[in-house]
């Protein structure tokens, strides 16, 4: 109809699409029969890998394929939960003085540390590299510095350590969203929510969620630009909210006393709730600080309950796709292909890994589900890590593996457990 908005894109089901989702594997491949953990390696490459195992498993015969292998191309992707301000994208990472990585990015909350790569292991600093990535990998603390940015400890699984300060919470959303998260608590404990947030600021009484509860916009304008009403895109800082602004009145740009009647309440809070203030509009004096209402109190004491303790996770970051697949077949890009096609499945340490879609086998590993020290370094450099390829027998004689090399499992674990090929 003219003048209206007509969706058209229409409601996909999931039977039209689920040719795209290859089918998870049997349960008796997602788990390797002994993990690559201690398990050594062989070099020159083409000598099959140190442990190649059979068992069997749900009437069906299985094969893991185990090693430590020097990894090259690998590093680490830190996730830091903070709102805290680290340091401008593409800032160097240091580690014993020496740099080790770049900020790459920021997610819903956190930012991301990028350390290592292959450039950075065969480069000048390649053994800090490798011992930077090999400690947060088995959850070590570790000191890093940024350039013109924060003094970091980080350790995997612990709130992260800012500039000598441990962090609290991490956001529950950004600032719009926050909006709308708490829009009923705002509404109630003042005429004007502003929740300051680097990215995207919110002022209530413009924003979608005020307006749907009838609220009026005041005359107040912030400093930083609309994008929509009531969301404004901030900017990076060591201030409130992770933005510049250190005194919380500074995010106002203009009061227009025809909008903003005596006795206007103002609560101005972050995304965590760990700071707010509360200020009521004189209009000789402007806006003047008191206490936080009790319903301010409640409405900020809901946004520190609903947020997240800030903490530091971690992936590694490993490219298998080398000369350490002769140890598993003769024919390497067999296994390569098996894996993206789920034949072989891969595991770090016993963990379950992300591989990336294209070509070789490249992957992520929670390393917090890998056990702590099954990383090491070599000055290659390289960082050693265990890896395991399980598989069908079947699978595993037609990618050329070297079958004479499979030990059954009953020899490794020191029990009669019957296994035969099929």
């Amino acid at each position: 109809m003219q003048g209206e908005l007509v969706r058209v894109k229409p409601l996909v089901f999931y039977d039209e699409i689920k040719h795209l989702i290859p089918p998870a594997p049997p349960a008796y491949l997602t788990t390797p029969l002994i993990t690559g953990i201690g398990a050594g390696t062989t070099y020159p490459d083409h000598i099959p890998a140190p442990y190649i195992v059979g068992d069997r498993r749900e009437e069906v015969d299985v094969v893991t394929v185990v090693t430590e292998a020097p990894l090259s191309y690998s590093g680490m992707k830190i996730k830091v939960d903070t709102d805290e301000f680290l340091g401008q994208e593409g800032a160097e990472i240091r580690f014993e003085g020496r740099p080790v990585g770049l900020v790459e990015t920021e997610e819903y909350g956190s930012k991301i540390l990028g350390l290592g790569g292959v450039n950075r292991l065969t480069g000048k600093q390649g053994f800090a590299v490798a011992r930077a990535i090999a400690a947060v990998a088995n959850r070590r603390a570790v000191e890093l510095t940024i350039k013109k940015g924060a003094r970091l400890t980080l350790q995997v699984g612990r709130p992260p350590i800012i500039n000598g300060q441990k962090a609290g919470r991490m956001r529950v959303g950004c600032g719009s969203a926050t909006a709308g998260l708490f829009a009923p608590f705002f509404k109630k404990a003042a005429d004007e929510v502003i929740v300051l947030d680097a990215h995207i600021t919110s002022q209530l009484s413009r924003h979608t969620s005020g307006r749907a509860m009838g609220m009026q916009p005041t005359g107040i304008r912030l400093v930083f630009p609309e994008s929509t009403p009531g969301r404004y895109f901030g900017r990076s800082g060591s201030g409130w909210g992770g933005t510049p602004i250190e005194n919380p009145l500074e995010v106002i740009a203009t009061v227009d006393p025809a909008q903003t009647p005596e006795g206007t309440r103002l609560l101005i809070t972050e995304t965590t709730g760990e700071r707010a203030a509360f200020f009521v509009y004189s209009a000789e004096k402007g806006f003047v600080q008191q206490p936080l209402t009790p319903e301010a109190e409640g409405a900020v004491s809901t946004i520190q309950e609903t947020c997240e303790a800030s903490r530091v996770s971690a992936l590694y970051v490993g490219g298998a796709g080398g000369s350490a697949r002769a140890g598993v077949t003769r024919y390497p890009l067999k296994l390569t292909q098996a894996v993206h096609q789920r034949k072989a499945f891969l595991t770090v340490g016993g963990a379950p890994v992300f591989v990336l879609p294209g070509g070789g086998i490249t992957f992520y590993v929670d390393v917090e589900q890998v056990q702590e020290g099954a990383f090491t370094w070599t000055p290659t450099p390289a960082i050693i890590s265990p890896l395991e390829y399980t598989m069908t027998l079947k699978d595993y004689e037609a990618m050329g593996g070297h079958v004479q090399a499979i030990r059954p499992f009953f020899q490794i674990r020191g029990r009669l457990i019957k296994w035969k090929k099929t």
